[in-house]
């Protein structure tokens, strides 16, 4: 077994493999005190915010502290580019406040302004927002906001790119990143959104391992993939064929991709977060497969 230097990495698994929040039908008999629980049970040390979860957050802390796992972070969805400012400050502050009384530090932001993500019958590889010059000024002055309220409370923002948004390809990630200040945003890397559009994981978090505050981990399947394009699917319908799955049981060399953030000092989560149908890919077992990968391949 490989020995990881960084012990500031933390790890952990997002409650998407037992509920999605796309599609909440998916794992909607399972009770989020199984999922914290079989977190737990697989050896992650945290978790990130489910449709399921209490919105008390003193209940939820308390769930959370029997366990011994902690909330690393959270999506929120931001509408810069079709909402006013006024409309997303008050939802982000409400969000982050929820957020810190929880304990996490980090907030994962992405855009929602036009996405198709969310649309059942559009498919993935079309249509997808292309935003103007007036709306690429928008969301970065809004994240450069959204990272100053986020610092008010000693928390920090990463963006999360995204398959079916404004951004989503390297040059839209790069475009992102250029407009934006490094003290106030960060990226999320997610391998698995990297893979299905057809970016290089390995350039990307090579490129930006200094501004890199969050990561999720995921693999896709190229099989499903190339159906995916051939059929036309959308992102849900890609889910539900199996697109997405966790490290170890896909074909992607995640030390490869990560090795700069392992010899550089990254102190965050690596988040596994692969959105599967609870009914045909066990969660636990995809737990422990991700829990054990991890382990033996990365050393944390």
């Amino acid at each position: 077994m490989m020995t990881n230097k960084n012990t500031a990495i933390r790890v952990g698994m997002a409650p998407i493999s037992w509920t999605n929040d796309d599609m909440p039908e998916l794992g909607g008999e399972t009770p989020y005190q199984q999922i914290l629980s079989e977190v737990a049970l697989a050896g992650f040390e945290g978790t990130e915010i489910g449709n399921k979860y209490p919105k008390d957050p003193n209940v939820l802390k308390e769930q959370l502290q029997m366990r011994g796992i902690s909330i690393a972070s959270a999506w929120f969805s931001a509408y810069l580019t079709t909402q006013t400012w006024e409309e997303n400050e008050r939802s982000f502050i409400a969000f982050r406040d929820y957020l810190h009384a929880l304990g996490a530090k980090m907030i994962n932001v992405a855009e929602q302004g036009n996405t198709i993500q969310g649309q059942m019958h559009t498919p993935i590889f079309e249509g997808k927002p292309e935003y103007t010059s007036q709306q690429w000024d928008q969301l970065t002055r809004g994240l450069d906001r959204f990272g100053d309220l986020a610092h008010d409370v000693g928390m920090e923002i990463s963006y999360h790119h995204h398959m079916g948004t404004g951004v989503q390809t390297t040059s839209e990630i790069d475009r992102l990143m250029e407009g934006t200040d490094p003290d106030k945003v960060k990226l999320l890397v997610d391998v698995g959104h990297l893979l299905f559009s057809g970016e290089d994981p390995v350039d990307i978090v090579r490129r930006y391992a200094s501004r890199v505050g969050h990561v999720h981990l995921k693999d896709i399947r190229p099989d499903v993939l190339q159906r995916v394009k051939d059929e036309k699917l959308s992102f849900l319908q890609a889910i539900l064929e199996g697109v997405f799955t966790v490290p170890g049981d896909g074909v992607t060399d995640f030390k490869k991709v990560l090795q700069p953030l392992l010899d550089g000092g990254y102190h965050g989560w690596f988040m596994v977060e692969a959105e599967q149908d609870p009914a045909k890919a066990d969660p636990l077992k995809s737990a422990l497969t991700a829990r054990r990968y991890l382990r033996e391949h990365l050393g944390v």
